[in-house]
């Protein structure tokens, strides 16, 4: 574990860019980059009787979406009969200690069958000769021309873990509070309705939000909010402009930007204002059709037409949103003084060879009236699967290779290494940072523009040919598409609070009345021109 920043690295200001969902491999694995640590093709899963090998040929865009929730990680991690194993023996729930239940051995041998029977994700399971597609990996060079340059160009980090085997939303709170607050698992529809909307989600030691505020710091957050790079972006009715960073307490969906803005906050007072104020920026990108999209055949979202790259979408958006804040960020007074950090929330069902080691556990409080979220008896001392990072600066020597064991708290441990702040958690204060990657004089040959993105078919399940019209369904249970809802929820209770509308009751009474996706759907419309009155 690095100390502190370096003090004669002038770097003043970190930026952070969370995408979705993919491993190393898929993104990387064939990327033909020397010495990093990939899949070859003697590493397969078998299923069925048939041997499943890692293959170059990945699609733009999957058929459906790959199981990424606890169940369907532990079979991907450690084969189906240890996973099954596993989940019978805490299916009583977690009656003692929970690290008397440990994490079974793992061999990366369920990705396969995990893909080809999980319904977890609710979009159906794919047919048959789609499943060679979770083993394999994108030509980097011709898939992705933008991720590949700025990996050759600067520093490609081969050892990042996502924070624990398990979906989004905790991957995304690990990387705002070193913790997922016992979390394991995507938001449920009504079960934590209470606390989240009331409050948002908490950290028992705070998050780094928090810390930077205590500390006399601000913070900046920006989205693809307008969805101005998916070469066919979904509508504002879709929900894909919705800030997963706002369901924490103490942040509103008020207070993400504009990724439009960011060029001219950046240039304010040449640089002055930001570098003082911002040492700590995250974006995130726009979530596409993350609601009410027509359907396939079988039933569940189609995260298509934003920029995340999610599994369903294809990769083109996602690399204009790279490409734009590489760009801004280069083309401003901030660069000489910058860290830019891309990377992956989880690895979203996809295939890869280097198994998650242990981790440190957060052994951070539960908020007092916050209920435990641990459904799966899992101690968090297991990383996630591998996700793909690439780390960003004047400073770094290019082609650099970093075999460093990161996951997403390696962002705070940097943050708080060059502020002097705290740790929230065991986690962060065990984890590397960044700092090493770092030299003390800036270089002079780094692009000022990186590649025009790649062009890509339609995707294989495009159009409306057989799709369906799901407004009268029932919502799903749980998943991304609840805690979208949820947010908007807080918001809704929050400006009500400031302008003395209903109570917060009365808020979520109504909210329980909303069981469609049509429903659903109308509060979303709803929610946008009663935020977009708001900023005015």
């Amino acid at each position: 574990m690095a100390n502190t920043q370096p003090s004669s690295v002038p770097v003043t200001n970190v930026f952070v860019l969370m995408l979705e969902n993919h491993s190393f491999d898929h993104i990387f694995g064939w990327s033909g980059i020397g010495g990093i640590t990939v899949a070859t093709a003697e590493d397969s899963n078998t299923y069925d009787g048939i041997a499943y090998p890692f293959t170059g040929d990945a699609p733009s865009s999957m058929t459906t979406d790959p199981g990424h929730e606890f169940p369907d990680v532990l079979e991907q991690l450690c084969g189906a009969r240890a996973a099954a194993e596993y989940l019978e023996n805490i299916a009583t729930g977690c009656a003692g200690p929970v690290e008397t239940f440990a994490y079974p051995g793992i061999d990366n041998s369920g990705f396969v069958s995990s893909y080809a029977r999980s319904t977890s994700e609710g979009t159906g399971r794919p047919d048959a000769r789609h499943l060679k597609d979770i083993m394999s990996g994108f030509d980097t060079s011709t898939q992705l021309p933008v991720m590949n340059a700025l990996a050759r160009e600067f520093a490609i980090c081969d050892f990042w873990f996502s924070s624990l085997p398990g979906p989004t939303w905790p991957n995304r709170f690990f990387v705002h509070g070193a913790s997922a607050s016992g979390m394991d698992r995507s938001p449920s529809l009504h079960e934590e309705l209470e606390w989240e909307t009331y409050h948002g989600f908490e950290y028992g030691n705070g998050s780094i939000f928090a810390s930077l505020q205590a500390a006399g710091h601000g913070w900046r957050l920006y989205q693809d909010k307008d969805n101005s790079f998916s070469d066919h972006p979904s509508g504002a009715a879709q929900g894909g402009w919705i800030s997963q960073v706002a369901a924490l307490r103490g942040v509103s969906l008020l207070d993400v930007h504009s990724l439009k803005n960011l060029e001219q906050d950046l240039r304010e007072g040449d640089g002055a204002a930001y570098r003082e104020q911002y040492p700590y920026t995250f974006i995130e990108p726009n979530f596409g059709a993350s609601f009410f999209s027509p359907q396939p055949p079988e039933p569940g979202p189609r995260y298509i037409g934003g920029s995340s790259q999610h599994p369903e979408d294809d990769p083109y958006g996602g690399e204009g949103l790279i490409k734009f804040v590489y760009e801004t960020i280069r083309s401003s007074p901030l660069w000489e003084s910058s860290l830019l950090v891309i990377v992956y929330d989880e690895h979203g069902g996809f295939y890869d060879s280097v198994p998650p080691g242990p981790a440190v556990p957060p052994a951070d409080p539960i908020p007092k009236g916050q209920k435990d979220l641990n459904t799966h008896c899992f101690d968090f001392s297991r990383l996630g699967v591998r996700v793909p990072a690439v780390v960003v600066s004047p400073f770094i020597a290019r082609g650099t290779v970093d075999h460093t064991i990161y996951d997403h708290t390696s962002i705070l441990a940097t943050v708080e290494r060059m502020l002097g702040l705290p740790a929230l958690t065991n986690r962060d204060e065990a984890a590397n940072d960044v700092w090493h990657l770092l030299s003390t004089e800036a270089r002079s040959d780094c692009p000022e523009l990186l590649p025009e993105r790649a062009e890509v078919p339609d995707p294989p399940h495009a159009g409306t040919d057989q799709s369906r019209d799901i407004d009268d369904e029932s919502l799903p249970a749980s998943g991304n598409l609840i805690g979208f809802l949820h947010i908007l929820v807080k918001e809704e209770i929050a400006l009500a609070e400031k302008v003395g509308g209903p109570t917060a009751a009365e808020i979520v009474a109504q909210f329980r009345t909303i069981t469609t996706h049509r429903r659903a759907r109308e509060y979303v419309e709803k929610m946008k021109q009663v935020l977009d009155e708001a900023v005015g």
